[in-house]
């Protein structure tokens, strides 16, 4: 192998950001982590200028897309969903009855929450899980998108309130305060994630699926 042979791996997004000598250790930081950012430079220089200037200095393809991730949705087409997002899912035994949610990373399938089981219902599960997705996402300032393929659960986000008739009791505590405490984050807090509804019927089970049907 030559002398040029050798690259450095920028990671501006990933578990630990930072310049590395090979895709080994790169791979190790941005591998399952929804939305990397990184790219390999040939010359130590090249990257230590790339990761001071940061991700939006590096060359781009000419050939690129441009825009947000709806534009770029629009350009795929209907038919495709946006692999860099998370997924998420709720499961229940009974109504209500042991709930339990999960969020993934759409692209892999890694989970990257999960919360259960406690007593509830499915809808609410699904509720939680959209909200906990938007914060793990802020948290981290990521801005993909979230899918859910509960129209219910996303119109209980937008509104900012969980229309559930489960009555509130020693039982049913715990979730209420869960519920409480999401509704609460969504008012205090704003996001510019997407929302988007996971088409089953084009794409099959949401990523997150629990596979109990």
């Amino acid at each position: 192998m030559g002398k040029n042979s050798k690259k450095y791996y920028v990671v501006w997004r990933g578990n630990k950001e930072g310049i590395y000598g090979t895709w080994e250790e790169c791979k190790q930081q941005v591998q399952g982590v929804p939305g990397a950012k990184y790219k390999a430079f040939p010359t130590l220089e090249e990257a230590e200028l790339a990761f001071k200037n940061g991700w939006e200095s590096r060359p781009k393809r000419s050939q690129k897309p441009k825009g947000n991730a709806q534009q770029t949705s629009k350009l795929i087409g209907p038919s495709s969903y946006i692999e860099e997002s998370i997924s998420v899912d709720a499961a229940c035994s009974g109504n209500p009855g042991a709930m339990e949610y999960k969020g993934v990373y759409t692209k892999t399938g890694q989970v990257l929450f999960h919360f259960g089981p406690i007593l509830g219902t499915n809808n609410i599960g699904e509720f939680l899980a959209i909200v906990h997705g938007l914060g793990f996402l802020k948290q981290r300032e990521m801005d993909v998108p979230i899918y859910s393929d509960s129209l219910t659960a996303l119109k209980w986000v937008r509104n900012k309130k969980a229309n559930t008739s489960l009555k509130r009791n020693k039982d049913t505590e715990q979730v209420w305060i869960l519920i409480e405490r999401a509704e609460k984050w969504l008012k205090d807090n704003d996001y510019k994630n997407q929302l988007l509804k996971w088409e089953t019927e084009k794409w099959g089970e949401v990523k997150a699926d629990f596979g109990r049907k």
